[in-house]
């Protein structure tokens, strides 16, 4: 048996914000001074982002310098903003909507009869409550009772990787088996304030949205005309003595990103070696992939990934295109890539590539226009 992914959907909130927008709006969150001030500017102009989505504003292009009143102004340079309670709350109010618009487009694409879903999968990083999103979508999408439910928690950009990974050894236990996989990610709601270069990258980079997959099992040979991707082998590595790189950690105001800025270098001293061995399984080279699924975690990831793998511009292009339009929505972030590379003439292999908490290097291996 082999795993298909039959059907894609994506979602984001209707309220938008450009990153200048945000920076006018947010500065005075976070910085101390007209240095702060400097520096942070040139960080958004640097992150790569144009607009971002944000479940609070309620159009696109709004103007967020009170976000509808839930990031107010600091009162002291000791304000930390909302509680985590408090940004909790806004995460379970937003939630579920953002995934039953994901998942309702990706059935649709799939023309998948949610009566034959055996699975679901739910990931996210941003956000916790129980009973959660995913009692909800299988109550609002009417999925049956029986369907054996299973969440990624808290794996940060990666965690759609590891639900595909999931789905995989599911699909190829039992042929009948039907996962819907969907992440959610509201980030904006973990909003820094106060200064922090680390921090102030992370608000200059994260979104919110909502992605869904389908996937289904196929004999060798029999795979029907729809589906947009069969998935081959997936792959972890972790960096030794990295694990202060990359965190993410719950606070009192909401979940604090650590990004270092040793990220970049320490991926392409890893990542070229790590991934020829990777491709070498199937007999593959970095030259014979014909797509890239990159999660673009700022500009400098993808200038790393892009010279120790010796791709060209355009194998990248699709991922900063993400990056500009959307903003990086932590594990939803791929699943977008995905869609945007299987809308494309296509054919052959396709690597996803994500980097997470660790350092962790995740990878899989997908065929493409089967």
């Amino acid at each position: 048996m082999t795993m298909l992914i039959t059907g894609l959907g994506t979602a984001v909130p209707a309220g938008s914000v450009t990153q200048t927008l945000a920076y006018q709006a947010t500065q005075q969150l976070c910085c101390d001074s007209d240095e702060h001030r400097r520096v942070m500017e040139l960080i958004y102009q640097g992150a790569g982002v144009n607009e971002r989505g944000t479940v609070l504003l309620q159009e696109p292009n709004g103007l967020p310098t009170l976000s509808n009143g839930f990031f107010r102004p600091r009162s002291d340079e000791d304000d930390r903003g909302p509680s985590t309670h408090a940004r909790m709350e806004k995460y379970e109010e937003h939630a579920l909507a953002l995934a039953m618009e994901s998942c309702e487009a990706a059935l649709s694409h799939a023309d998948q009869d949610v009566a034959e879903i055996t699975h679901l999968i739910t990931v996210s990083c941003s956000g916790f409550y129980a009973p959660g999103w995913d009692i909800g979508l299988i109550q609002e999408l009417g999925l049956s009772p029986d369907t054996a439910r299973t969440h990624i928690g808290f794996m940060g950009c990666h965690g759609s990787f590891n639900a595909l990974r999931v789905a995989k050894g599911f699909v190829e236990a039992d042929p009948k088996a039907v996962v819907l996989i969907c992440s959610v990610e509201l980030c904006s709601l973990h909003h820094h304030y106060g200064w922090s270069t680390d921090k102030v990258i992370a608000n200059a980079l994260f979104a919110d949205g909502s992605a869904a997959v389908v996937c289904r099992s196929a004999p060798q040979g029999q795979i029907p005309i729809q589906s947009k991707f069969q998935m081959i082998r997936s792959g972890s590595h972790l960096l030794a003595g990295t694990t202060s790189a990359m965190s993410w950690r719950i606070g009192d105001h909401g979940f604090e990103m650590t990004l270092s800025q040793k990220v970049p270098s320490l991926i392409e001293k890893n990542l070229g070696p790590w991934m020829t061995a990777f491709l070498a399984k199937e007999g593959l080279t970095i030259q014979d992939i014909r797509g890239w699924a990159i999660h673009p975690g700022g500009p400098r990831i993808l200038d790393a990934c892009l010279t120790t793998l010796s791709l060209s511009s355009d194998d990248v292009a699709p991922a900063r295109e993400i990056l500009s339009q959307y903003g990086n929505m932590s594990s939803a972030t791929v699943l977008f890539l995905l869609n945007r590379l299987q809308a494309e003439p296509r054919r052959g292999p396709v690597v996803g590539l994500g980097f997470g908490p660790g350092l962790t290097i995740e990878a899989m291996l997908l065929n493409s226009e089967i």
